[in-house]
């Protein structure tokens, strides 16, 4: 018996050949070494086979959405406020969500139609650590109790509502908490692309998801054995470089570790911590998207999986 999914399946090459001349130039080389991650392996090529595409794909979208609301609006004889097209970006930590939020913030930026990319985290959203402590739950950060969801949701519910001004809490890898003064101010974006692991959760203890506000959704997917070894690669640059200021809250315990001492370290937390969120709680919500990168071991995106409307 033949298997139905509600996805459309495309390969690398079927998914290239959908770029076509209408889509802006891609980035150039130095572009989009500041774009990428700590150890993200992303190439022009790849921005030419796989994310040119998707821009185009997501501008098509947002044409579609505009005229929509402009119909609406007609229909009802009212003037509706603009309110942003809303992109999600869900995965696992260490998968490439950060540099995929920022290659399509600066490739959708470059359609005359939508120049006003924003683009926020929702580490910002994480409860400080002094309410982790005190609830005793410094050990589940990133798991979705060590969100502040509702505030997460009045930031979407006002954003989708066309205020013309939003406020929305920073967050600090430096010192691995929320800034407590500081806030990205969301003026009225074209396009806001929302990223982080919880994105597509849900929880129910509150009427509404975050995803209830998205126009589109995606989740970047790898095999588990391939995210491991890239967070441990990950944790090993960091222990050369950012944990080596004093600042940094891991200065302290990760380093003065030896190579080895820190990969043990570094397998411990991946097995303990986010090897569990990703089972328990990230993964789970993967058929939710509206579209899914899977990822080899290389770092490159070799099949697409395109939700069918």
């Amino acid at each position: 018996m033949k298997r139905y999914s509600p996805y459309i399946e495309f390969n690398r090459q079927n998914w290239a050949s959908l770029s076509d001349s209408h889509t802006p130039l891609p980035l150039t080389e130095q572009e989009l070494e500041q774009l990428k991650g700590l150890n993200e392996h992303v190439s022009l090529q790849e921005v030419q086979e796989i994310y040119l595409p998707l821009t185009h794909l997501i501008h098509l979208y947002v044409g579609a959405s505009q005229q929509l609301h402009q119909l609406t609006g007609s229909f009802l004889h009212i003037q509706a406020p603009k309110t942003p097209f809303i992109i999600g970006i869900a995965g696992s930590v260490a998968v490439g969500k950060s540099t995929t939020a920022r290659l399509l913030q600066t490739l959708l930026s470059r359609w005359h139609t939508h120049r006003k990319v924003d683009l926020v985290t929702t580490d910002g959203f994480l409860y400080p650590n002094a309410i982790l402590e005190k609830r005793n739950i410094m050990n589940r950060k990133g798991f979705p109790e060590s969100y502040d969801i509702k505030r997460l949701i009045r930031f979407m519910g006002d954003i989708k509502s066309g205020k013309p001004e939003v406020r929305a809490p920073q967050y600090s890898h430096l010192t691995y908490d929320v800034l407590p003064d500081q806030e990205s101010i969301i003026q009225t974006p074209d396009i806001l692309i929302v990223e982080g692991i919880n994105v597509l959760q849900v929880k129910k203890e509150t009427p509404l998801f975050v995803s209830d506000f998205f126009d589109f959704s995606i989740f970047i997917d790898a095999n588990e054995q391939d995210i491991a070894r890239w967070y441990i690669e990950r944790f090993q640059l960091l222990r050369q470089t950012a944990f080596q200021n004093p600042d940094s809250y891991f200065h302290g315990r990760f380093s003065n570790l030896s190579e080895e001492e820190a990969d043990a370290a570094a397998k411990h937390t991946w097995k303990t911590i986010n090897a569990r969120n990703l089972h328990e709680n990230i993964l789970p919500t993967r058929e939710r998207a509206q579209l899914i990168m899977k990822k080899e071991a290389d770092h490159s995106i070799q099949n697409i999986f395109l939700r069918k409307l």
